[in-house]
């Protein structure tokens, strides 16, 4: 019995990458458990796994009484003495155990136990092989497929690829080839979970390390990676080696590289630009394939103002607002967007015009206007006729002469001379007080 099983596990251990020691350690404790449930302890026992010769042997040490009183750990003289004649009371007598004695109920409960040990091994062999390879990209299949999750069949390993960690528009098909990167590795409630994922840009990295044997060379570097995962990305790279171009490297001749990188993650559109340890320049890059006329950088808060020019603003923001936000992710600052036109009136603000330069008011009109509290051409103007009527001394063809003064500036049309305007005035003076 004892052959059979020990050959059966080292089969196992060949089979799932579980070492022999780790398999020897759970037969010897298998062996301890049942020895507890039949004699009630253990602590007289030892147990000797013999991997290469298939053998367990079992060996129960007890003391030499003249009455036993617990036959567990005490035995006879006389029966001891059958064995070995030179033995005396208080010896120690050592009995090997036969593994088939246990009888088969047991033995078949034990062999249960063991496959249940053997899966917490092998959960145990994939937590330690994966657990210093999060980053790398792993090629498995797909085995299952639910709601939530994927379960990806690796080297006989199985990992999960969470909704999550999908490219949302990709559709998967059991026994479809998958690529992706380790993300995580963890020890939860169910043992040792593996997850990967498609949507990290540690994926995207990767893949730009395996097309791009510059990168994996390091004489060109990734300095970041931005990603909408199945829309649209951004890399800044930068060359260490001046003779070679950094984006031209990664696109390749024809583009042949990118192609197939976004073939990859499913026709991802990938923006690859230089990177620039200068703020605006990188950030003027990051905004590609707009090009901002100016950027306004305020390092205390970390954010910048891209102006654009009216034409490009629609390029510049992207669909839904990606390409801003993916330059600001790729730089590192809070990028806005603002017209170059609203830019430039807001730099350029526009001049009041003040009642005092406006030589065609008379000194009568002028006085009673600033008494009212009015300074500004903008302030009578936006006051309107109803409001500058109900002021004292002033009639109505007076206040649509001043109106129209006024408005004269902003629209420059030719008005009355001050003289023609003051006659006016004192015209309508005259005829408010034969009227009172």
């Amino acid at each position: 019995m004892n052959v059979d099983i020990v050959e059966a596990v080292t089969q196992i251990a060949k089979e799932r990458n579980i070492k022999r020691e780790v398999l020897s350690d759970i037969i010897e404790n298998l062996f301890l458990a049942m020895i507890k449930r039949k004699y009630g302890t253990s602590d007289n026992f030892e147990i000797f796994v013999s991997m290469d010769k298939g053998e367990v042997e079992i060996y129960q040490t007890k003391t030499i009484v003249e009455t036993v009183e617990d036959e567990v750990t005490e035995i006879t003289l006389e029966k001891a003495k059958q064995v070995e004649p030179d033995l005396e009371l208080g010896d120690e007598f050592v009995e090997i155990i036969d593994p088939s004695s246990f009888g088969r109920r047991l033995i078949t409960s034990a062999k249960q136990s063991l496959t249940q040990k053997i899966r917490e091994a092998e959960k145990e062999v994939l937590f330690n092989e994966f657990k210093d390879r999060v980053g790398e990209i792993i090629i498995g299949d797909v085995r299952q497929m639910n709601r939530d999750e994927i379960l990806i069949s690796v080297d006989n390993m199985e990992v999960l690829l969470k909704k999550q960690d999908q490219i949302y528009n990709e559709r998967y098909h059991r026994g479809d080839n998958i690529r992706a990167v380790i993300k995580e590795v963890a020890q939860t409630n169910r043992g040792p979970e593996v997850l990967v994922s498609r949507t990290h840009p540690q994926f995207l990295i990767r893949l730009f390390e395996l097309e791009v044997p510059e990168i994996y060379d390091g004489i060109i570097e990734l300095k970041g990676v931005a990603r909408f995962p199945g829309d649209r990305a951004k890399v800044a790279v930068y060359s260490n080696d001046k003779r070679i171009d950094a984006v031209g490297a990664c696109v390749g001749l024809k583009g042949v590289r990118i192609q197939s990188i976004v073939k990859e993650l499913n026709n991802e559109k990938i923006d690859v630009i230089n990177w620039s340890s200068e703020p605006e320049i990188f950030i003027q890059r990051a905004l590609s394939p707009a090009k901002p006329n100016r950027i306004i950088i305020n390092e205390e808060e970390k954010t910048a103002t891209a102006v654009i020019p009216d034409d490009q603003i629609s390029l510049a923001i992207g669909k839904g607002g990606q390409n801003r936000q993916l330059a600001s992710r790729l730089t590192g600052y809070e990028v806005t967007t603002e017209k170059e036109s609203d830019w430039l009136a807001l730099q350029q603000p526009e001049e009041k015009l003040m009642l005092e330069d406006v030589p065609e008011l008379s000194k009568n009109v002028l006085e009673k206007l600033l008494a009212a509290g009015y300074v500004t051409a903008d302030e009578v103007l936006d006051a309107g006729q109803e409001e500058i009527l109900s002021l004292k001394g002033f009639g109505a063809k007076t206040v649509e002469r001043l109106l129209d003064i006024l408005n004269s500036y902003y629209e420059e049309e030719t008005v009355e001379t001050q003289e023609e305007f003051i006659e006016e005035n004192e015209r309508e003076h005259e005829e408010e007080e034969e009227t009172v």
